[in-house]
């Protein structure tokens, strides 16, 4: 099992940057990619980046450019630098971690493991 808390969101002016970080324990060795998601009001989840055991990084087009995401293995934390926010990408945003190497990291049905969310509001 593993836990996944996230923290870092808030609210925001358009143009600003905030940070997520996701803080992950218990058997995080089986664990092989992680990600970011994000659900605005009704629409579909819908992965935003994801990271691989390997270092490799995948974005959705949306951020491409804006958004980072990293890993601190040592720490077990997992990073999402947004820069240039948006008022579209107001949403929950939710941490995310999956036990097999997929090359679609940012579809939903890939990951076991799931944070709450936290929530990330852009106001123009």
């Amino acid at each position: 099992q593993v836990e996944l808390v996230e923290s870092g969101g808030g609210s925001v002016q358009a143009g600003g940057s905030l940070t997520l970080s996701c803080a992950a324990s218990g058997d995080i060795d089986g664990t092989v990619s992680m990600g970011w998601l994000r659900q605005a009001p009704g629409k579909e989840r819908k992965g935003v980046a994801a990271i691989d055991g390997d270092g490799r990084t995948t974005y959705g087009e949306s951020v491409m450019g804006r958004f980072t995401i990293s890993k601190d293995n040592a720490k077990n934390t997992l990073t999402l630098q947004m820069n240039n926010l948006s008022p579209e990408d107001t949403a929950m945003y939710y941490c995310a971690a999956g036990i097999q190497y997929t090359p679609t990291p940012l579809l939903e049905n890939k990951y076991v493991y799931w944070g709450q969310g936290t929530q990330v509001t852009v106001s123009s």
